[in-house]
């Protein structure tokens, strides 16, 4: 989550109020979040993600590449959604 905060030029605190979070611990909150400290519940992340402009499924990504793969393919229009998934079930079945 902090990688794309950061590249979004977003600060903690601007994040946490954005989604819906009281602006007096919307710093310290995030921050806890980004540590790993605390989790936010399922529709804290909905929220966060959905300021953030990605999927939810790219906050889960343990892996950066896949994160990036997930955050571009969501931006993709659906014709293009379905060359993508063409071309990856094709080359998962060599």
């Amino acid at each position: 989550m902090k990688e794309i905060r950061e590249r979004k030029n977003i600060s903690q605190k601007q994040l946490g109020i954005q989604a819906g979070i009281d602006p007096s611990s919307a710093s310290p909150r995030m921050n806890q979040y980004e540590t790993g400290k605390h989790r936010p519940d399922p529709k804290t992340i909905e929220k966060l993600c959905e300021v953030l402009g990605v999927p939810v499924a790219y906050l889960y990504c343990e892996d950066d590449g896949l994160a990036q793969i997930i955050e571009h393919y969501s931006r993709l229009t659906k014709k293009d959604k379905e060359k993508v998934l063409k071309i990856v079930s094709q080359n998962a079945k060599s």
